[in-house]
C-alpha cells in the first residue's frame, strides 16, 4: 500500500501524487491549481468547493473509490446546514484526500474566472421569430354566449391577425382569467408558430411594448456560451458564458461516453449537471440584461452529438462505436420544461438545429447556416476549432462535412504551464529570432512584456500560465526562432544558444518566466506540450486533408477560421505550425463564433430553420475514423509545418531555420543560423 494518492484537477488538468491525508486546499497549491481561499482554511469563506468525481475513469486508467475524499466532518456540515452546499460538494479546506481522486474546481471557486471568449458576432439577423407579441382586444363574457374566456381570446386573435388553431398549456390557461380582467379585455400575446402548432406561451394585460427576449446557446465540449436576443430586432443584450459541468467526466467527448460505459448511471448525472449549467447560464444573462427570466420564452440550442444526446437524456454510448448511431438527427421542437429549463418562462419553447451525422452535430449545421460555403462559387475551408473540430469543405456544387478528435490542449487543457483563457493567461508571445528571448502579453493588459509599466499593469492578476492561443503562438514562435526543429524537438541551451533552453530528464524545455520572490509562477514550454500540440494539429489538418482527398484538390481558395480560436489565433502562426492547408494570408478570414451566430439566426428566422434542416440532407460527411488516409495524413502532419506539403504562401513571408536536434541533446545540423525556404 503507497502512501500517497493520485489527484487530478479538471478543467486544468493538472495531476500529481500528494501524501495522503493532505487537504484538498493544500494539493491544489502544491500542483499549481487555481483554487480560491479567502479564510485561510477555517471552513467559513467557502471559496474551495469542490466536486468529486468517482467511478471509472478510462481516459485516465483511474477507478475513484468512494472513501477517496475524507467523510463530511463538522465545519462541513455546519457550513451546509448555515449556508448551504451544493449536492456533490465538498470544501477543498476540510476535505482529506484518503485515495486517487478526481477534482473538479467549479468556475466560482477559481480565482482567475475564465474568460469565455466566444462573443456574439455582428450579423444583421433577418427577422421572422417563431415567437411574435400581438395585441387583441377579447370580447366580455355573455349570459348569451357560452364560450369560455379562452376561446374568445383565440377567436380575437384569428379574427384581428387571421392567426387560427390557438393551443396553450396548462400553467398558461391558469393566467387567462385574471390577465383579462386586469387589462380590461384588451392583452397582448405572446405566441410561438414553429410550424407545427400555434401556442400562447404567454399573456400581459394591455400593451406590452417591451419586446420578448430569446436565448441562442452554444453547448461546447469545454465551454457553454449563451447571447441573450432580443426577439424585435435581434440585438444581442447580454452574452456571458461558463464552463461545462461535465468536464470532471472527461475532458473530451470519448472520456465522457467511456464514463458513461463503465459507470451505471453516469449519463443521468451528466444530463443533470448540463442541465443545470443552462439554468446558470440564463439566469447571468437576464440579470446583465436587466430582465426577468420569465420574459424568455425561447431558446436554440446547438451543440455536437454526443452533448445533444447527453443534454436530451439518450444514452451516447452507440455514439462511441462504429457505426456511431444517432438517436435522432432531425430538428427537434419541445418545450423547455422538458429540458428542466426553470430559468425561463414555464412555457418556454426550444429549438434544436439537426445533426448532420453521428460525428458532426448541430454546432456543424449552426456554421454551415452562417457561412453559407454552397452559395460561394469559390472553394471554402471552414474550421470551428474547440475540443472536437468541426470542418467544412464546399461550394455551390458540393459540401463536405467531418469531425475532428483535436482535443483540449488548444484550450490550454493538457499543457504544462496551461490554463483557461483568464485574466494572467499569456495569449500572445513573440521571440526574439538572434536573441531567443521572448516577450509576451497577458490577458487583461494591452502592454507587452518588454514595455514600461507592464509589472504595474498585472499586479493584481500576475502571470499566472498560457492559454490556448498562447501555446498555439509559442509553438510557432519557437518553430520560426529555431528553437524548435521541424518534428518538433526542442534543442538545448547549447544546440540553440540561449539558457532558456534547459534540460528536464532526456529532453528540453523552453522557459519563459523564471520564478522569484515576488510570488512569480514558473512558466515554461516542454516537450510534452509540444507532443500534445503536435497531436491537436494534426488531427485537424488531417481532417481537412481528407476532405480535400475526397473533393479531389489540392489547395483551397479560402480559409475560414471560427470559433474563440479563430477569433484570437493569427494566420501567420497557424500556417506555420500547419494547422491549416498553405494559402494566402489575405485569404484566411475570422468569422468569430459561427456556431453561436448560426443559432441566433435560427433563432430570429423561421425561414432559417428551415434552411438549414433541408440543407443538411445536402451536406456529405466524410467519417474520419474509418477512412485509412486519415492516419497517414495524421501522421505526416506531425512535422511542423508539414513533412511533406508544400506551403509556398507561407514561404513568401516566412523563412524557418533549417534545424535539426537528437532526442539526447546532441548536435544540431544547421544550428540557428542555416536557414531554408519551405515549399
Amino acid at each position: 500500500m503507497t502512501d500517497d494518492a493520485l489527484v487530478i484537477f479538471t478543467p486544468s488538468g493538472k495531476r500529481g501524487r500528494v501524501a495522503l491525508g493532505t487537504s484538498v486546499l493544500q494539493a491544489a497549491r502544491q500542483l499549481g491549481v487555481d483554487l480560491d481561499s479567502v479564510c485561510g482554511g477555517r471552513g467559513i469563506c467557502s471559496k474551495c468547493q469542490i466536486a468529486p468525481g468517482f467511478g471509472e475513469f478510462a481516459k485516465h486508467g483511474l477507478t475513484v473509490a468512494e472513501d477517496a475524499l475524507s467523510p463530511v466532518n463538522a465545519v462541513e456540515e455546519r457550513y451546509d446546514r448555515v449556508r448551504g452546499l451544493k449536492p456533490g460538494r465538498r470544501l477543498g479546506c476540510q476535505a482529506c484526500i484518503q485515495g486517487d481522486v478526481v477534482l473538479d474546481v467549479p468556475p466560482e471557486s477559481q480565482v482567475h474566472k475564465q474568460v469565455i471568449r466566444k462573443s456574439a458576432t455582428e450579423r444583421v439577423m433577418e427577422m421572422d421569430p417563431a415567437s411574435r407579441l400581438y395585441y387583441v382586444e377579447v370580447a366580455e363574457p355573455d349570459m348569451h354566449d357560452p364560450s369560455s374566456d379562452f376561446d374568445r381570446l383565440a377567436a380575437a386573435l384569428e379574427s384581428q391577425w387571421q392567426i387560427s388553431g390557438l393551443e396553450a398549456d396548462l400553467s398558461v390557461l391558469r393566467k387567462v382569467q385574471p390577465v383579462l380582467r386586469k387589462g380590461g379585455w384588451k392583452v397582448t400575446l405572446a405566441v410561438s408558430q414553429d410550424g407545427y402548432a400555434t401556442r400562447l406561451i404567454d399573456l400581459w394585460p394591455g400593451l406590452r411594448e417591451a419586446p420578448l427576449y430569446g436565448l441562442a446557446i452554444d453547448l461546447g465540449s469545454t465551454t457553454i456560451a449563451g447571447h441573450l436576443v432580443a426577439l424585435d430586432d435581434g440585438r444581442v443584450l447580454a452574452s456571458s458564458g461558463l464552463m461545462n459541468p461535465q468536464i470532471r467526466f472527461g475532458e473530451d467527448l470519448m472520456s465522457r461516453v467511456s464514463y458513461v460505459m463503465m459507470n451505471p448511471g453516469g449519463d443521468a448525472e451528466m444530463t443533470r449537471v448540463v442541465r443545470e449549467g443552462l439554468n446558470t447560464l440564463a439566469g447571468v444573462l437576464a440579470s446583465e440584461a436587466g430582465i426577468s427570466g420569465p420574459e424568455i420564452v425561447e431558446v436554440v440550442v446547438v451543440c455536437n452529438p454526443v452533448m445533444h444526446h447527453l443534454l436530451l437524456g439518450i444514452d451516447p454510448v452507440e455514439l462511441g462505436q462504429a457505426p456511431f448511431a444517432l438517436a435522432t438527427g432531425q430538428a427537434l421542437n419541445f418545450a423547455a420544461r422538458e429540458l428542466d429549463l426553470h430559468a425561463l418562462n414555464p412555457a418556454a419553447r426550444t429549438y434544436i438545429l439537426p445533426l448532420i451525422a453521428g460525428h458532426v452535430g448541430a454546432d456543424a449545421a449552426a456554421v454551415a447556416l452562417s457561412e453559407a460555403p454552397e452559395l460561394r462559387e469559390d472553394l471554402s475551408l471552414v474550421v470551428d476549432v474547440g475540443t472536437n473540430a468541426e470542418i467544412l469543405l464546399g461550394n455551390s456544387t458540393q459540401v463536405l462535412a467531418c469531425s475532428s478528435p483535436t482535443g483540449p490542449a488548444f484550450e490550454g487543457a493538457q499543457i504544462s504551464s496551461g490554463q483557461r483563457a483568464a485574466p494572467g493567461a499569456i495569449e500572445r508571445i513573440e521571440i526574439d529570432p538572434v536573441t531567443k528571448e521572448p516577450r509576451f502579453r497577458v490577458i487583461g493588459s494591452d502592454l507587452w512584456s518588454d514595455e514600461p509599466g507592464f509589472a504595474e499593469a498585472t499586479a493584481s492578476t500576475g502571470v499566472t500560465g498560457i492559454c490556448g492561443s498562447g501555446i498555439i503562438e509559442a509553438v510557432a514562435e519557437m518553430r520560426m526562432a529555431g528553437i524548435l526543429d521541424a518534428s518538433g524537438l526542442i534543442g538545448s541551451a547549447e544546440q540553440v544558444g540561449s539558457e532558456r533552453c534547459q534540460a528536464t530528464g532526456r529532453t528540453h524545455e523552453y522557459v519563459l518566466q523564471e520564478a522569484d520572490a515576488s510570488g512569480a509562477a514558473r512558466i515554461s514550454v516542454t516537450q510534452g506540450d509540444i507532443r500534445a500540440i503536435q497531436l491537436a494539429k494534426s488531427a485537424l489538418y488531417a481532417g481537412a486533408r481528407l476532405l480535400m482527398d475526397q473533393m479531389g484538390v489540392e489547395k483551397v481558395d479560402r480559409v475560414v477560421l471560427a470559433g474563440a480560436f479563430g477569433a484570437h489565433i493569427s494566420p501567420k502562426h497557424a500556417m506555420v505550425l500547419g494547422m491549416i492547408p498553405d494559402v494566402p494570408l489575405a485569404a484566411v478570414t475570422s468569422a468569430g463564433n459561427a456556431a453561436g451566430t448560426g443559432a441566433r439566426m435560427a433563432l430570429c428566422s423561421r425561414l432559417a430553420r428551415r434552411g438549414i434542416e433541408r440543407q443538411v440532407h445536402h451536406i456529405h460527411k466524410v467519417e474520419t475514423a474509418i477512412e485509412p488516409k486519415f492516419q497517414e495524413h495524421f501522421v505526416a502532419a506531425n512535422a511542423i509545418p508539414h513533412a511533406s506539403d508544400p506551403f509556398p504562401e507561407l514561404a513568401r513571408i516566412v523563412t524557418l531555420p533549417e534545424v535539426s536536434f537528437n532526442a539526447n541533446g546532441g548536435g544540431a545540423e544547421g544550428g540557428g543560423g542555416r536557414r531554408r525556404r519551405r515549399g
